[in-house]
């Protein structure tokens, strides 16, 4: 995820979610709480949800939450770093597969679009209340970004060593990579082919940003 994501903020989140039930990002009790709470957040607004709101969703009394969660903060907090500290565990193993910078960099596209189709709720509520968090924790989630970032970039700069890329700044590219895929979740719908959306951005980057298929 891109550094300069967390900056774009837009009062109007599109509709509508899914009618599903978010999948939590990771197992356990905790993540079923942040997956319900991603969903009031995006529907009713990070500041008029409370937590006898949220426990409410997950069936469980309001004195019982702050067993898993001592704030509301905090739960927004989780949510977050399931899209950055989270996807990168998950995502960036990728990088460190066999084969040429150019799929490896594919793999990874892949995949982070693919979490970004499974948790677009909480992608959307963790860039629309990044502000909500406390300087420590907002801090923390752009490190995150910061990191999944520059590998990236140094994957871009691998391939324009090994002649596949034609980019001048692999930074710049890193860039307009992920905030061009990031963009999806905010028009991704349940009835678009995921399948479909995948490789065309795959090619977007890949092909487009990056100039792999042109001659040179």
């Amino acid at each position: 995820m891109s550094e300069r994501e967390g900056e774009r903020r837009d009062d109007a989140v599109p509709e509508p979610f899914p009618p599903s039930r978010p999948r939590p990002i990771a197992g356990g009790r905790r993540a079923e709480i942040a997956a319900a709470a991603a969903r009031f957040f995006a529907e009713h607004g990070y500041h008029t949800v409370g937590m006898r709101e949220i426990a409410e969703a997950v069936g469980m009394r309001g004195a019982s939450l702050y067993n898993h969660f001592a704030a509301k903060e905090e739960v927004l907090y989780a949510i977050a770093l399931g899209m950055t500290k989270g996807a990168a565990e998950e995502n960036l193993p990728l990088l460190d597969d066999e084969g040429t910078p150019a799929t490896r960099l594919a793999a990874l596209l892949r995949a982070h679009i693919r979490h970004l189709a499974e948790h677009r709720v909480e992608h959307l509520v963790g860039l629309r209340e990044l502000s909500a968090l406390t300087p420590e924790h907002r801090a923390q989630i752009t490190d995150h970004r910061r990191y999944y970032q520059r590998r990236v970039r140094d994957v871009i700069a691998a391939g324009v060593r090994s002649g596949e890329f034609a980019v001048d700044d692999p930074g710049q590219a890193a860039v307009a990579i992920l905030d061009m895929v990031n963009g999806i979740s905010w028009w991704l719908r349940s009835e678009h082919d995921i399948d479909q959306v995948v490789e065309t951005y795959v090619g977007f980057a890949i092909d487009g940003i990056l100039q792999h298929a042109r001659e040179r």
